[in-house]
C-alpha cells in the first residue's frame, strides 16, 4: 500500500503535466506591486479577452479601487455590458449562446492564474500559431487543439510554428510572427506579461494585505516569544 501512494504521488504531477501539452513552461515576469502593469493588464483584458472569458467572481468597483483607477474611468472605457460599478464582472455573452459557437461555453478567467499558474498563463498567451486546420485557423503549442481564437493576433502579428531538433534528437517548438503586428516582440511581451499579471490579482485580490498581515503577526509573535522567554528567567529566578 505504502509503495502505491509513492507512486502515486510520483506519477500524477507528470501526468497532469503531459495533458497540459508537455512543452516547457515559461517564467512570468510579474510583479503584484506593479499598478501600470496591472492598469494595462486590466485594460488589454477587458478589450481582448473580456468578449469571451468573463471575471464574475469580482467586482468593477472592488478591480478599480486596488489598482488605482478612478470610478469615472472605469465607468468610461472597462464597463462595456452597461452595469453598475458595484456589479460583479460578468460578460454580455450567455454560456448556451457562446456553447453553440464554440463547442462550450468560455471558461470564467477569475481563478486560472491559481489553478494553472502564472507561468501556464503566460506561456499559453505566447503559444499561439496559424495552423489552417483548425477551426479558427490557429493552434497551441501548450494547448494541443486549442478551441479558440489568437484574440491577440493583431497585436503580435501572425505567428508560425518553427521546430527545431538538436543532436539528441529533442525537438524544441517555438514561433516567429511576420511583424504584422500592431505591436513589436518585446511590447508584445509586456502586454502578455501585463495580462497575466492582472489574472494573477484576480484570482486573490488580498493577496499582498494577507502577506503584510502575515510579516506584523510573525513580527509579533517573535516579539512576544523573546518577551516570554524574559519573564520566564525572571519567575524562575528565585526557584534556582
Amino acid at each position: 500500500m505504502k509503495k502505491l501512494i509513492i507512486a502515486l504521488v510520483t506519477l500524477l504531477p507528470a501526468l497532469a503535466f503531459a495533458s497540459g501539452g508537455g512543452a516547457n513552461l515559461m517564467h512570468a515576469p510579474i510583479d503584484p506591486t506593479d499598478k501600470a502593469s496591472l492598469q494595462n493588464g486590466a485594460k488589454l483584458f477587458m478589450n481582448y479577452c473580456f468578449g469571451c472569458h468573463d471575471t464574475r467572481y469580482q467586482r468593477y468597483n472592488r478591480v478599480a479601487k486596488d489598482l488605482g483607477i478612478p470610478k469615472e474611468l472605469m465607468m468610461e472605457n472597462l464597463i462595456f455590458t452597461g452595469v453598475k460599478v458595484g456589479n460583479l464582472m460578468y460578460n454580455s455573452v450567455e454560456d448556451a449562446q457562446a456553447g453553440k459557437w464554440f463547442g462550450q461555453a468560455p471558461p470564467d478567467l477569475t481563478l486560472v492564474a491559481r489553478y494553472k499558474g502564472t507561468d501556464w498563463v503566460y506561456t499559453y498567451l505566447k503559444s499561439f500559431y496559424a495552423d489552417p486546420e483548425r477551426p479558427f485557423g490557429v493552434n497551441n503549442i501548450l494547448f494541443k487543439d486549442v478551441g479558440m481564437p489568437h484574440v491577440l493576433q493583431d497585436l503580435q502579428g501572425v505567428p508560425t510554428l518553427v521546430e527545431t531538433t538538436d543532436e539528441h534528437g529533442h525537438v524544441t517548438r517555438s514561433t516567429v510572427t511576420d511583424s504584422s503586428g500592431e505591436m513589436s516582440d518585446d511590447e508584445f511581451d509586456i502586454a502578455v506579461r501585463d495580462i497575466t499579471n492582472f489574472l494573477n490579482y484576480a484570482g486573490e485580490p488580498s493577496k499582498l494585505e494577507r502577506q503584510s498581515t502575515g510579516k506584523m503577526v510573525i513580527g509579533f509573535l517573535f516579539i512576544l516569544f523573546i518577551l516570554t522567554i524574559f519573564l520566564k528567567k525572571e519567575y524562575w529566578r528565585d526557584v534556582h
